[in-house]
């Protein structure tokens, strides 16, 4: 009776777990090959285009910040 009750953890759906793992290992080669990579060059020109456009917005919430600190600051002291 105990061999049957084992029988049933290790199998469920009449498949054991190593060819579940083996058919999910096989699926997820199949779905990396349908990965479209970017080239190099596409991948170094959007990088830069992040790089400066975050450094850009960031300069330019500096300046509000310093405009806002300051007009805030010259308000107060009328």
């Amino acid at each position: 009776m105990a061999d049957n009750n084992t029988e049933k953890t290790v199998k469920k759906n009449g498949q054991s777990f190593s060819s579940k793992i083996s058919a999910w290992w096989k699926g997820l080669k199949g779905e990396f090959s349908k990965i479209v990579w970017e080239s190099k060059d596409s991948v170094a020109k959007q990088t830069t285009a992040v790089v400066v456009i975050t450094v850009i917005l960031g300069v330019i919430i500096a300046i509000v910040d310093w405009v806002l600190k300051n007009g805030i600051d010259f308000i107060t002291t009328l």
